[in-house]
């Protein structure tokens, strides 16, 4: 606390950015540990309050999932997300801004977190991705053979926790004096090619049964340079895609946390917004209900923007049974086996079936150039979400 706030007095200070010149404020609210959170709000809200702005609260991976649209070029909706960091390792549908549909997740531990236990393994700093990451490169492709947990399987989870003792393992046989430079780097090496062979092969495969051609890679070890280079020479010759946030942007910031405020913030309206509390188990594919309107278009964020730091269980998609409501050609049946399994649940509720003006009427959102930004949607998104209701969040 004796921190935050001269630390947000120096940012706005920084930015050059006058107080009244401040839209909205926008903070993680997880999720995470609930004291943390609660400081950030607590400063969040004693900000809004004297500002008499409003206060956004932002769902930490949603920032993550987003960030790649502050790139140009940047990708357009719908897409693919492989959100890998030091928490979470997830590939997700993502429809839109709310639309988030679950394919597959890590079982154990995140992908990040293999990275820097094996770093420690090797002793290597902390975090450990970057530092594992430069040693591999002096590594000899081959020489140390490793697991690729769960590549053979046909589901769309992930495990890391196999490669961890794997790595373990190796380093154990070489005993007390058999860790030399080049046998830490061959290990090192060993290591990244399985992630990265893991995380190329079950995006591929996400990319096959959705039929989307467009990738989106966020999350701290989007940065890591093997993993860039191998998705963009896998991708190039089937004509996909892959998207990626500025490196200053892949791990934990402030910028994307703003931005997805903002894209909140532009959808809904001072009145969408929901109270603010902190949420330490948020699901990321619970938030339909806090949009109004699809968001179609690029996004660019606007100069009025700033956010507070700090740092959902997610509902599991079910297995790839797209329906017409999945591509937003219009609303899923009450009836469908999948329907309560998706985050697309909201689409077949009694409220939004009787709502005909809803139907009929597409909010118009307002967006950086002044235009609106629901006239821009694509002619196969014809039913637009509906109102927000804090029922609807979960």
């Amino acid at each position: 606390m004796r921190h935050l706030l001269p630390l947000v007095d120096d940012v706005v200070t920084r930015a050059g950015i006058a107080r009244a010149r401040i839209d909205a404020i926008a903070v993680t609210a997880g999720p995470g540990l609930a004291g943390a959170l609660l400081v950030g709000c607590g400063v969040a809200a004693g900000i809004g309050y004297a500002l008499r702005k409003p206060v956004i609260p932002v769902h930490h991976l949603e920032g993550h999932l987003l960030s790649p649209l502050l790139a140009r070029p940047s990708p357009q909706f719908p897409f693919l997300c492989l959100l890998v960091s030091g928490g979470h390792t997830m590939l997700l549908h993502v429809h839109g801004p709310g639309r988030y549909a679950l394919l597959g997740e890590t079982l154990d531990d995140a992908a990040g977190e293999a990275f820097d236990k094996t770093a420690q393994l090797l002793g290597l700093g902390y975090p450990g991705g970057p530092e594992v990451s430069r040693l591999a490169e002096f590594g000899t492709p081959g020489a140390v053979r490793l697991p690729r947990p769960m590549l053979d399987q046909p589901n769309l989870d992930f495990s890391f926790s196999g490669l961890k003792t794997a790595v373990l393992t190796q380093v154990r046989n070489l005993g007390a004096g058999g860790t030399c430079d080049q046998a830490r780097a061959d290990i090192a090496r060993g290591f990244v090619d399985a992630v990265v062979d893991v995380l190329v092969g079950k995006a591929l495969r996400a990319l096959g049964r959705t039929g989307l051609t467009q990738l989106v890679v966020a999350g701290g070890v989007g940065a890591n340079t093997q993993l860039r280079a191998a998705l963009t020479q896998t991708l190039a010759p089937r004509g996909a895609r892959v998207f990626y946030p500025p490196t200053d942007l892949c791990t934990d910031n402030g910028a994307m946390i703003a931005y997805a405020g903002w894209v909140r913030f532009s959808l809904a309206g001072p009145g969408g917004i929901e109270p603010l509390r902190v949420h330490p188990r948020w699901d990321l594919c619970s938030q339909l209900g806090a949009y109004r309107a699809f968001f179609p278009i690029r996004l660019s964020v606007p100069a009025r923007n700033f956010a507070i730091l700090p740092r959902w269980r997610h509902t599991r998609h079910a297995a790839m049974n797209t329906t017409a409501s999945d591509t937003g050609s219009g609303p899923r049946s009450a009836s469908s086996p999948t329907a309560a399994a998706t985050a697309l649940d909201i689409e077949a509720s009694e409220e939004y079936r009787n709502s005909a003006a809803i139907r009929s009427q597409t909010p118009q959102a307002p967006s950086p150039t002044g235009k609106s930004i629901a006239s821009s949607a694509p002619r196969n998104v014809a039913t637009p979400f509906p109102p927000w209701n804090p029922r609807n969040t979960g």
